[in-house]
């Protein structure tokens, strides 16, 4: 079964401090004010440059979800991990993106812990750790 943003909401939940609202017209969920995870359509300009490259953008519902840094998402991408990728807007951004019908949701609970991670607080990231 394909995850949804239900899926996303239910887990991001479970983590210290997140608030759910919606930014630029798509649901983000935020910790301490930062975006860690949001719903991410295509613009005009994405699929223009999907076109160029000669490939087909997913179909699906897409999530972008917060990594800690360039390395960590070079190593996600490395991975090969199915339903994870990345396009030509978020090269040089420390995220990655989601094709939610094709992620199984034990590797979207994963994505989303670690990008709540990435986005916490030192200390809020230090007190969830050790509980």
């Amino acid at each position: 079964m394909p995850a949804t943003y239900e899926d996303v909401a239910a887990v991001a939940r479970r983590y210290p401090e997140v608030v759910e609202g919606e930014r630029h017209g798509r649901r983000t969920w935020f910790v301490n004010k930062k975006a860690f995870a949001w719903e991410r359509g295509f613009t005009k300009a994405d699929l223009r440059r999907f076109g160029e490259e000669g490939i087909s953008p997913p179909d699906g519902p897409i999530l972008a979800v917060l990594v800690a840094d360039m390395d960590d998402k070079a190593a996600v991408l490395d991975a090969g991990i199915r339903g994870i990728f990345d396009m030509a807007h978020f090269k040089g951004y420390p995220a990655v993106l989601i094709e939610m019908d094709k992620i199984h949701k034990r590797v979207l609970k994963t994505a989303l812990e670690d990008a709540w991670l990435a986005a916490a607080p030192k200390a809020l990231v230090d007190a969830y750790l050790t509980r």
